[in-house]
């Protein structure tokens, strides 16, 4: 897949901004029901509550106060799928009218033929894609029937060369960063073209395999440290380290 690949999914908080730490008064692991911060001020976000003065937690995770919006991170939990996530996954089967794909959810992926960024001719299917083939898309519907998937965005296609491996989906946003600068200080570090689905799966595709390599660990890193303030700075320090 073309470099542009990484493009696809950016999100969390900017490597250059002074402000990452500022702008989050509170972070620490709270359990459902665990009153976060009490007063009318406050706005629950997601993964948050109100009940009178008082903001609940309403799963695990991490509890983040920035400004007066109250949220819960999650730390554990399976991949729910919501429109325009990008997800990674595998081709499991092709019909007449397009390819099921596994993106490790409770319902597969469906990418319809009329998704695909270009004309396909429905007897050549299996040229475009074929069944065992790594995808990055994105979800464009989800519903009753299924979730349906769409290539037609810049960075999206067909995985070739690089690796995947996974991760606890509901950490991929501290992976991620604030703004993508987790991912961008990876990606400065090792050189790495690296796209990280909201389905927990992680595509690397580095100029070494060492660099690859240091790329999963350092992901890995976050991963185990989810729960933890700071992790920008413990970042650098691991790659100064490393």
């Amino acid at each position: 897949m073309k470099n542009t690949i990484n493009e696809a999914q950016e999100l969390g908080d900017s490597a250059e901004s002074p402000s990452i730490e500022e702008t989050v008064k509170k972070r620490r692991v709270v359990i459902p029901g665990e009153v976060i911060v009490s007063g009318e001020d406050y706005l629950p976000g997601d993964g948050a509550r109100r009940v009178g003065a008082d903001v609940l937690a309403c799963k695990f995770g991490l509890a983040e106060e920035a400004g007066r919006v109250v949220k819960v991170l999650a730390l554990t939990g399976a991949f729910v799928p919501r429109r325009n996530n990008v997800v990674i996954g595998r081709v499991t089967n092709i019909t007449f009218n397009g390819w099921v794909v596994d993106i490790d959810a409770a319902q597969s992926g469906f990418l319809p033929i009329d998704e695909s960024p270009r004309f396909i001719n429905k007897n050549e299917m299996d040229q475009f894609l074929a069944i065992g083939d790594v995808i990055v898309a994105k979800i464009w519907s989800v519903n009753v029937r299924g979730v349906d998937l769409s290539l037609k965005s810049k960075g999206l296609g067909k995985i070739e060369g690089g690796f995947i491996f996974r991760v606890i989906p509901n950490r991929v946003p501290r992976i991620i960063g604030k703004e993508g600068s987790m991912i961008t200080l990876i990606k400065d570090k090792t050189g790495c073209d690296i796209t990280v689905g909201q389905n927990g799966w992680i595509w690397i595709q580095g100029p070494t395999t060492d660099a690859e390599i240091k790329a999963r660990r350092a992901i890995e890193f976050i991963a185990d440290k989810a729960y933890i303030t700071g992790l920008t700075e413990k970042m650098e320090e691991w790659f100064t380290q490393n």
